[in-house]
């Protein structure tokens, strides 16, 4: 008995040697907390199932919890595919919140969002792949998992697999998501952005914003934010300035910059409707700059997918 506590107490520690990694995996493949820190539990399960044969044949843990973890995210990705069809309007990741200025907590998935795979432009581009395309594509060209053991993941041929993860790629190559931009420069779009919306300054918001420029809101129709893309920066500054005179004077330019998977954001407390104004519901918006324009703007409203964000003025983790 106390050999067995033993070898289950090592393999525990290996375990959470890769825990972090896990994270990030199951993150990037199915774009939500919930779903992630299960697929990595479920993946524990299984290695703890093994018997001693079993654990003998695990020549690379990492390797083999890497596309373990992938296999449990494909049945996810594929559940989720079908209960996206009964979604009200745009889907967007969860967003991983990180209060601004503050030194980022070594939360799993605090360190993870700081690769630029994991920013929401990306995930963005990564949820109109297949499950398979998805699966395939991260598998391979984010975690350098081989095709052979990512086409058993799959359960398809090494070629199929080849095919997958090349379709993943060009569609995310066709898309051409913003990369990363250093922090500073974006607090200076920011800061400006929300100036010109105060001011009610149309053409300086126009200025800020790519002609192209998207909007996409998420609320599963549980909150108030557009259901439609936006597209065109003389529309969304419009769109923006007409919301100031539905809240609150002040509540819509009055919120809290924070980090948005590892991007600069806003947050946005929830306020009581007053003085025929609108209540406003608890927002967490993202933005992605190219060339110092934004060229997307996320708002995160769905109750269901802020649950579990860190808040300006939670205490540390």
């Amino acid at each position: 008995m106390a050999s067995t506590t033993t070898t289950q107490d090592s393999l525990a520690a290996q375990f959470a040697e890769h825990r972090s990694h896990l994270i990030g995996v199951a993150y990037r493949l199915t774009g939500t907390r919930a779903d992630a820190e299960d697929a990595v539990q479920e993946s524990w399960f299984r290695l703890a199932g093994l018997d001693d044969a079993g654990r003998a044949g695990i020549r690379d843990l990492r390797a083999w919890l890497t596309t373990v973890v992938g296999r449990i995210c494909l049945d996810r990705l594929k559940s989720a595919a079908a209960q996206r069809e009964r979604y009200v309007g745009n889907w967007l990741p969860e967003p991983v919140v990180t209060p601004f200025g503050r030194p980022v907590s070594e939360d799993p998935l605090d360190v993870a969002v700081r690769d630029d795979g994991l920013r929401m432009a990306a995930l963005v581009v990564l949820d109109k792949l297949t499950p398979e395309q998805r699966v395939a594509f991260v598998l391979h060209d984010a975690f350098s998992v081989p095709f052979a053991e990512i086409a058993d993941a799959l359960g398809v041929s090494v070629d199929a697999a080849r095919q997958y993860a090349s379709r993943g790629r060009k569609a995310l190559a066709d898309a051409d998501p913003a990369p990363r931009v250093p922090l500073d420069d974006q607090a200076k779009v920011l800061e400006k952005f929300v100036v010109a919306l105060q001011a009610g300054d149309v053409r300086a918001m126009t200025e800020l914003l790519a002609p192209d420029v998207v909007l996409i809101g998420d609320s599963n129709g549980k909150g108030r934010t557009t259901r439609q893309l936006i597209v065109g920066a003389d529309k969304i500054a419009r769109f923006f300035i007409g919301l100031t005179s539905k809240y609150p004077p002040g509540v819509l330019t009055g919120g809290t910059p924070v980090l948005v998977n590892g991007d600069l954001g806003v947050y946005l407390a929830p306020q009581p409707g007053e003085d025929g104004f609108f209540a406003l519901d608890e927002h967490v918006q993202a933005m992605t700059v190219r060339d110092g324009k934004i060229v997307a703007i996320y708002d995160v409203v769905n109750p269901d997918k802020l649950a579990r964000i860190t808040r300006p003025g939670d205490a540390p983790s």
